[in-house]
């Protein structure tokens, strides 16, 4: 086995750990492209852990800058880490943008400043844009999407999958003493914004869920506009990704966030459903 394999063995078999929906989806695709994804994830893997990390704030920016400047290695056809390396050949093969890589690194660092608490709607569809579209745009040109309809596809299901995993990881996030829900609606309902951990225990939280998950419903609408124009093979792992999370917000909003410390996933048997309908159409 070469270095770089035993480098990609190495991130499969973080992914495959991971037990997220991604891996369902991703094992859609030939092997060259789900190795690119995987590499992908790999990257965000990282910087989203070093946001979360218990690093003082300094030190996050100062780590994230070490990526920034490993971005620029990696796209001098130089890179030394790891994950940079398992990067070099997918972004050569599929023409992945600089600019997308950054953008993610712009959103971990808006986590890794401060902790983000009750942001405006602007700039919570700015961070989603960052942390989730970014990964979408470079996601769509590993699949085989390429041009504008892809991108707005990108655009909105990057949205409505983060907006999800807003309203799944309530708790965990207000333990970190973040609270991603809009300041607008909070207002609309009466809910103090802080702290987090007393935001997420009001009695007209679920008033706020509700409204929050109608804004991903759009967006998973517009994706869904968007894919059936581009080619229908290519985007499979999109669909699918985009079914999985909308059954998952359907169950959110079925519980309302009566206990949001219980996390809310799908049943294997509806994961497998799902990997039916969508992988195979």
């Amino acid at each position: 086995m070469t270095a770089l394999a035993e480098i990609e063995a190495r991130i499969a078999e973080r992914v495959q750990a991971a037990g997220t929906s991604f891996f369902w989806a991703m094992r859609l695709l030939p092997a060259e492209r789900r190795a690119g994804m995987f590499a992908i994830y790999a990257f965000c893997r990282e910087v989203d852990d070093i946001a979360d990390g218990d690093e003082p704030p300094s030190r996050k920016l100062a780590l994230l800058a070490d990526w920034r400047r490993e971005l620029d290695r990696l796209y001098a056809g130089e890179p030394v880490r790891e994950v940079a390396i398992a990067l070099l050949g997918p972004l050569q093969r599929y023409g992945l943008l600089k600019a997308d890589f950054e953008a993610v690194i712009d959103g971990m660092e808006m986590d890794a400043r401060e902790d983000i608490t009750a942001p405006s709607l602007a700039t919570l569809d700015l961070y989603c844009a960052r942390v989730a579209s970014a990964v979408g745009k470079l996601s769509v040109r590993v699949f085989g999407a390429d041009g504008p309809v892809a991108v707005a596809a990108a655009e909105s299901l990057g949205r409505a999958l983060q907006l999800t995993n807003i309203l799944r990881d309530l708790a965990e996030d207000a333990s970190r003493g973040r609270l991603y829900l809009p300041m607008e609606l909070l207002q609309r309902h009466g809910v103090p914004p802080g702290p987090a951990s007393a935001a997420i225990r009001h009695p007209n939280l679920p008033l706020v869920g509700r409204d929050l998950a109608g804004i991903a419903r759009g967006h998973f609408a517009a994706a869904a506009g968007a894919m059936a124009r581009c080619p229908r093979r290519a985007m499979r792992p999109a669909a699918l990704m985009g079914a999985m999370y909308a059954a998952i917000l359907d169950r959110l909003v079925e519980a309302d966030w009566r206990q949001p410390e219980l996390r809310v996933g799908l049943p294997s048997w509806q994961k497998i459903w799902l990997v039916l309908r969508h992988g195979f159409t």
